[in-house]
């Protein structure tokens, strides 16, 4: 049961509101960013023991954390919680709206960085032929399944960015996609022969049955012509992963990490991982590392003198 958002009094929510529309506007978050910080802060803004954002303080903050960490919450959301805070109070003195910033001395745990379960270059590999073969038909909505599935694990893009992408995107000549990632970053991928294959086909049965008069210029559409929802294209990974035996239960993310394991696996440059998986910091992609100790080790024992 979805718990109904708490009512905030007139002050602290237009200030909830303003803040919101700078982080869209003037800092260019995405919609599913904005939404996270709405429900924390207006949580968060719910606890004032009055009707004036002033009461905002430390100690308020620090309960808010202290409470949903006794609650249970998991680290990640603590760790996001908390960041919320300190961009909304670091806005609200910006702003004349508090005398003093109190987030500016809010602590949070660090978060933990793990990875979620990969499927084996064996699975993924048997999974994209079940796809391939369910495509046999020519059904446009498998060969959407099929490119989707392909473009993910080619290329290791994020679900929200293979479903942003347009027509005009795609390069058929050089095999590349134009991606818009996270804070609007812009950069090209690229895509192998399977996934060429999938688009060719894509192109001539699986879209023009699927296009309506008014549908947008996506590359992937849904069953009614609209914009493929990201949603969607999670059920449909979920759906196929499950098909295959011994493959553990993940997601679109889960297929981007497995792009990334298996290519360092094969030998690729961290650099390269780094720049088609759209990482601002080389130290995100350096977690991917220890998934393929075992090739090191392989590599040690080959080649060090002392191995």
């Amino acid at each position: 049961m979805v718990r109904p958002a708490p009512e905030l009094a007139p002050e602290p929510a237009a200030a909830l509101e303003a803040f919101l529309r700078y982080l869209a506007v003037e800092r260019g978050r995405s919609p599913n960013t904005v939404r996270a910080y709405r429900n924390d802060l207006t949580a968060l803004l719910a606890r004032l023991p009055g009707v004036e954002l002033a009461a905002l303080d430390l100690s308020m903050l620090r309960g808010w954390l202290a409470g949903a960490h006794a609650a249970g919450v998991e680290r990640a959301t603590l760790v996001r919680r908390a960041a919320a805070a300190r961009t909304f109070t670091a806005w609200a003195h910006r702003t004349g709206l508090l005398a003093t910033d109190p987030g500016i001395r809010l602590e949070s745990p660090r978060p933990t960085r793990k990875l979620p379960a990969v499927v084996t270059a064996r699975q993924a590999s048997d999974l994209l032929d079940a796809a391939c073969s369910g495509a046999a038909e020519n059904d446009p909505v498998a060969l959407r399944d099929l490119l989707l599935l392909e473009l993910l694990y080619a290329t290791g893009v994020r679900v929200a960015e293979v479903c942003g992408l347009d027509v005009a995107d795609v390069d058929g000549e050089r095999r590349t996609l134009r991606v818009c990632g996270k804070g609007d970053r812009e950069r090209t991928v690229v895509y192998g022969v399977p996934a060429e294959r999938a688009l060719t086909r894509w192109w001539q049965l699986g879209r023009p049955a699927l296009v309506r008069a008014g549908s947008p210029p996506a590359l992937l559409l849904g069953a009614r012509g609209g914009r493929l929802d990201p949603r969607v294209a999670r059920s449909v990974v979920h759906r196929a992963v499950s098909a295959v035996p011994g493959a553990p239960d993940i997601g679109p993310h889960g297929l981007r990490h497995a792009a990334a394991t298996h290519l360092l696996d094969g030998g690729a440059d961290l650099r390269y991982v780094q720049e088609l998986l759209g990482h601002a910091t080389l130290s995100t992609t350096q977690l991917y590392t220890h998934v393929t100790a075992d090739r090191l080790k392989v590599v040690h024992d080959r080649a060090h003198p002392r191995a």
